[in-house]
């Protein structure tokens, strides 16, 4: 008889539209990998072209810098380093590799966790919010409509907004947990556990290894009659 441990009765294989949480972790993968892969392209014609994406004084309404040599070059490592560990995620999944997609949880972890600060600071500081919202530019796209919304109001929009995009975030993060522990389940070999009568435990070897290893030995002699 297989001994099922506890926890694993509360995880599920299927994820959205009905796939398998392997296939979904997938296609998440492939997914991050694009938009990434997108941003890096964005980050790179602007490197190679500043006046491209030079915005002016007249422009912003303002002095502001939008995005000097420095910050573009980190921007760009942070894009590569996203675009290295989306493609372990997808290798890990696809090979059924387990250690690969450790790196994009941690990632996924991380993200949920800075999104959760920022609705905790809504909440606490709700003011805060018009604060940001006065120091952008006059001309900014539809600041003056969002500043004559009740406070209270738009508190409660963008923490619904807010809220959201954590419950998606957390559906992902489990879909990708429970594709790890799919493949960390089907890499481990299963050990059968038989209790004599005497309460002495004897583990026995998994299924086949013991049909190869039976296999393997010589018949007996033939019986010879005396």
């Amino acid at each position: 008889m297989k001994m099922v441990a506890p926890w694993t009765r509360f995880y599920s294989n299927s994820c959205c539209l009905c796939c398998h949480v392997r296939t979904g972790t997938i296609l998440l993968g492939v997914w991050y990998l694009i938009i990434n892969a997108v941003v890096l392209l964005i980050l790179l014609s602007a490197l190679a072209d500043p006046d491209q994406y030079h915005f002016s004084s007249s422009e912003l309404g303002g002095d502001f810098e939008f995005m000097d040599d420095a910050n573009m070059c980190i921007a760009i490592a942070i894009s590569l380093l996203m675009i290295l560990i989306c493609a372990m995620a997808t290798y890990g999944a696809y090979k059924q590799r387990a250690a690969w997609i450790i790196p994009f949880f941690c990632y996924q972890i991380f993200d949920f966790a800075l999104n959760t600060l920022v609705a905790i600071t809504v909440l606490v500081y709700p003011n805060s919010i018009q604060e940001y919202i006065r120091q952008l530019p006059p001309n900014f796209p539809y600041r003056d409509d969002v500043m004559s919304v009740n406070p209270t109001c738009l508190v409660l929009i963008i923490l619904l907004f807010i809220s959201i995009i954590l419950t998606f975030k957390g559906y992902l993060i489990s879909c990708v947990w429970n594709c790890y522990r799919y493949i960390n389940g089907r890499n481990s070999s299963d050990v059968l556990v038989y209790v004599t009568s005497n309460d002495t435990t004897v583990l026995l070897p998994p299924y086949d290894d013991a049909t190869v290893n039976g296999a393997a030995k010589e018949p007996p002699p033939p019986y010879v009659s005396a």
